[in-house]
């Protein structure tokens, strides 16, 4: 099965961590993608350039780099890369993770082996500065049905570990733009059309992570922006009004009362292990 791999850097991204993120993909793999989109969303330093385009010069017939003008921020660079991918299966990728060697092996066969499944996920591990300094691991939930359910509280996939079929995501209107949430927004559209979701149980990518992690999920923007996806929830019958309610409570507490050292306790310590 032929695949793509969406991905995207911008200005801030590091040369060598891109390095390192396309190197799990393109040599450390047991099956390697057909085809990886890279959207450079805006202008970037030379040096991550050059990055770019020895990176095209040595994959030929795999790198398609799509050069935008002006940044414009990550639902755009993903809906422009999922539009522009060759093959029927898309592989989502961030540009500082390291793919586990045999992630897209076991994706793939779960979905030639699952044609009802629209979109398989996997479990994440997380490190700081060197993969083997591993401080955390995000388990979710393996069936349909358990996707759907934990959906109502919290994303159910970690999005850099997803392979899904484009004609569904198609289908609901592809990625959009909603502020550090373009994932989770995409998912409940889907759930919205009956999609059908599933997980692997195996770790698929070991995640980049940093002391200003948590720190980003804290404000009213970040607020603002997952309340609305639980109003879009409750408006479409996805979650009921208690469920709102809890969700409205807990994330006000979480994301506008607590400083950054306090949530990133919370985060550690309930939604990784």
């Amino acid at each position: 099965m032929k695949f793509s791999v969406c991905t995207s850097i911008y200005k801030n991204d590091r040369p060598d961590f891109v390095s390192v993120a396309l190197d799990s993909m393109l040599v450390n793999q047991s099956v390697k993608p057909s085809e990886i989109v890279l959207v450079q969303d805006g202008p970037v330093p030379d040096e991550l350039q050059q990055v770019l385009e020895v990176y095209e010069s040595r994959y030929p017939e795999v790198m398609n780099v799509i050069r935008l003008e002006k940044n414009g921020g990550l639902g755009n660079a993903l809906k422009l890369g999922v539009e522009n991918a060759k093959y029927d299966i898309c592989a989502r990728m961030d540009s500082d993770d390291i793919c586990l060697p045999n992630r897209f092996e076991k994706q793939l066969a779960y979905l030639e082996t699952h044609p009802e499944c629209d979109i398989v996920g996997a479990q994440m591990t997380e490190f700081i500065d060197t993969p083997e300094n591993i401080v955390g691991r995000r388990e979710v939930p393996l069936s349909n049905e358990e996707i759907y359910e934990f959906m109502k509280s919290r994303c159910a996939l970690n999005h850099v570990t997803v392979m899904f079929r484009k004609a569904s995501v198609l289908k609901v209107g592809n990625y959009q733009d909603w502020f550090w949430n373009e994932d989770y927004y995409l998912w409940v559209r889907m759930m919205m059309a009956g999609c059908k979701f599933a997980n692997i149980p195996d770790v698929a990518v070991n995640v980049r992570s940093g002391a200003d992690q948590y720190a980003r999920r804290g404000g009213k923007k970040y607020f603002d922006s997952e309340i609305g996806i639980k109003k879009l929830m409750l408006k479409e019958g996805l979650i009921t009004r208690y469920q709102f309610i809890v969700n409205y409570i807990e994330r006000f507490i979480i994301q506008l009362m607590l400083p950054n050292s306090v949530r990133g306790w919370v985060f550690r310590t309930f939604a990784r292990k």
